[in-house]
């Protein structure tokens, strides 16, 4: 029996070792049963604009039994929340991920998932319940295609300062969040990293670590001038005897033009081409130029670091709070983990298994949207011509009978003759 080598058994017990580590906070692929583990909030239930989740895979789907929870009504907000056991990522990474297919085409509305902390009263659950992050794509015209990430730190929230793309069509897609314990983060899309940094540099959590020193003063002999006027270049001999304008010479004087009556003829003036204005040296390079004068930086004496910035201690709820114009937002496959390498093969496993169906299916739904459209526009061409065929021809007006011409008036007798000439 052939020797198992010894590296690629302790590659094996490693893996094996970081499987049994990871730890799944909160998985939801909403399958029988969803509805006893999440709650659907009361909030705007009394004006009457919450809008009602459809269980459903969609109008087109890779896998038909693979269900989600979409928005079924236009103009109303949504609200709906998941408890799971009380998490803090402290010395952890935390795992942030879920799928949304906008199939309504979205123009303006969210698609962005919340983390919220403490206890919550799952039934007010809205858009004033406070939540630690915010994470997903928000779309609104051609100025907002971006994915929203949010992070709540003493109580205020935060938004990520780079603009990250999110994807615009009606097909689904990956959104995953990862924060480190050294405070780094990463966003992707479809197992695809699309940013990656810093807490520090990329949200405005705490103060700047440096500020230019406000005491600091630019030095009197620094030199910020980059170019200056040669000190050897000399005025061309006679320059300045070049005028501005001169006599137009193919002006001619006009044919009536009386030289007693309108005085000497003289021609009009035009800018003279070989006039340059006001002669000025040509610019060399200073060298004396020391650069644009900056203040230097110092510590920033209000910077207090934090080495739990990235943690969120208590986190306990998942939800999604919307308000949707058009309707049409599908949620699935939503997890809460602390492993980066789980999330990607649980996107593989869902999303990477079905797309090229979905895409399929959606292909054809648009095919078959576009035949249907076309139809109607036949039909519609159809009922004009027919409707125009059966509209009775006018009749032709009678030609007016022309009116007998009426002679001036002039005085009051004249008015009464043709008064009785039109009686006539």
């Amino acid at each position: 029996m052939a020797k198992l080598n010894p590296k690629f058994i302790s590659l094996i017990l490693f893996a094996l070792v970081v499987i049994v580590s990871a730890e799944v906070i909160f998985e939801e692929k909403f399958e029988d049963g969803w509805e006893k583990r999440w709650v659907k909030s009361d909030w705007k239930k009394d004006d009457n604009t919450a809008g009602e989740w459809k269980h459903t895979a969609g109008n087109w789907s890779g896998d038909a039994n693979d269900k989600g929870i979409q928005t079924s009504e236009d103009y109303r907000f949504y609200a709906i929340s998941a408890e799971f056991p009380e998490f803090s990522n402290k010395d952890k990474t935390l795992v942030f991920q879920f799928s949304v297919k906008h199939e309504q085409k979205l123009d303006c509305g969210g698609g962005y998932m919340k983390l919220l902390s403490d206890d919550v009263d799952q039934t007010k659950f809205g858009g004033d319940t406070p939540y630690s992050i915010m994470f997903g794509p928000d779309i609104c015209g051609y100025s907002t295609k971006k994915v929203h990430a949010i992070l709540t730190y003493n109580g205020t929230n935060h938004l990520i300062k780079k603009e990250v793309p999110c994807e615009t069509d009606q097909l689904t897609h990956v959104y995953t969040f990862v924060l480190r314990p050294d405070a780094t983060y990463s966003i992707l899309i479809d197992n695809v990293e699309k940013q990656t940094g810093s807490l520090y540099s990329d949200w405005d959590l705490l103060p700047a670590k440096k500020i230019k020193d406000p005491s600091a003063k630019k030095p009197e002999d620094w030199d910020d001038k980059e170019y200056i006027p040669d000190p050897e270049d000399t005025k061309p001999a006679g320059y300045d005897d070049i005028p501005k304008e001169i006599p137009d010479t193919d002006a001619k004087k006009p044919e009536d033009w009386d030289d007693e009556e309108d005085g000497e003829w003289t021609a009009p003036t035009i800018p003279n081409p070989e006039y340059n204005g006001e002669w000025k040296p040509k610019k060399i390079k200073n060298p004396a130029y020391k650069g644009k004068w900056k203040a230097p930086m110092i510590d920033n004496p209000e910077f207090k670091d934090d080495p739990e910035l990235y943690v969120f201690p208590k986190l306990k709820y998942v939800g999604v709070e919307l308000w949707q114009v058009k309707s049409g937002s599908l949620f699935d496959n939503v997890l809460v983990s602390d492993d980066p390498e789980y999330a990607k093969k649980l996107a593989e496993e869902t999303w990477g298994k079905h797309k090229d169906a979905e895409k399929a299916a959606f292909d054809e739904a648009e095919k078959k949207r576009e035949e249907e459209k076309q139809k109607m526009m036949t039909m519609k061409e159809m009922t004009q011509t027919m409707n125009q065929s059966l509209r009775k021809p006018r009749r032709p007006r009678k030609p007016r009978k022309p009116r007998k011409p009426m002679p001036p008036m002039t005085s009051s007798k004249q008015r009464w003759r043709i008064k009785k000439f039109s009686e006539s």
